[in-house]
């Protein structure tokens, strides 16, 4: 299993640092990328919620269960979720502060159904074993929050690439 997906995440890598090169080398000369400003309110309180439920609470997992207790079943779910989730993040970095691209908005389009992939096989991996339910239930949480994050990233689309936004017509002009 582990071979497995060791192979199956370092494909995935190479895909999509080639995709991202790709389209990086595509739109090459376009104007150099970064975050619109200011960040909407919810924007603090959404991103403090990924980090303590995507990033913190699996890595207490990993440390506690995995490394203390030496569960060899919690490794193998969480610990490749947990380096793609950090190759995730070292490409934001690198096409948004290093590259200044606008494939920093695509970089969580490719990794995202990814990780539901990844959640999911290892919801899967541990379905035979009843007493790690609870590791089960927080693979589940960890899937409701990426699609949530997903669903977000989405609806960020038309700020992300400066959209214009057409005006709300002022309806009071046309009463004489």
């Amino acid at each position: 299993m582990n071979l497995y997906l060791f192979i199956e995440n370092f494909v995935f890598l190479i895909i999509s640092t080639f995709f991202c090169v790709v389209v990086g080398w595509a739109w090459r000369n376009s104007k150099p990328f970064s975050l619109p400003e200011p960040l909407p309110g919810w924007f603090k309180i959404w991103f403090g919620t990924v980090q303590v439920i995507g990033l913190i609470v699996p890595l207490v997992v990993i440390l506690v269960w995995g490394v203390w207790f030496g569960d060899n079943r919690i490794l193998t779910v969480l610990v490749p979720y947990l380096v793609m989730l950090g190759l995730q993040i070292l490409a934001e970095i690198l096409t948004l502060r290093q590259f200044h691209t606008v494939v920093w908005v695509m970089v969580p389009y490719l990794y995202l159904p990814y990780r539901f992939w990844q959640l999911y096989e290892g919801w899967k991996f541990l379905s035979a074993e009843t007493d790690l339910t609870w590791v089960r239930n927080l693979l589940v949480v960890q899937v409701v929050l990426w699609v949530v994050n997903y669903a977000l990233d989405v609806t960020q689309l038309p700020r992300l690439l400066r959209w214009e936004v057409k005006e709300e017509s002022d309806t009071s002009a046309l009463v004489p």
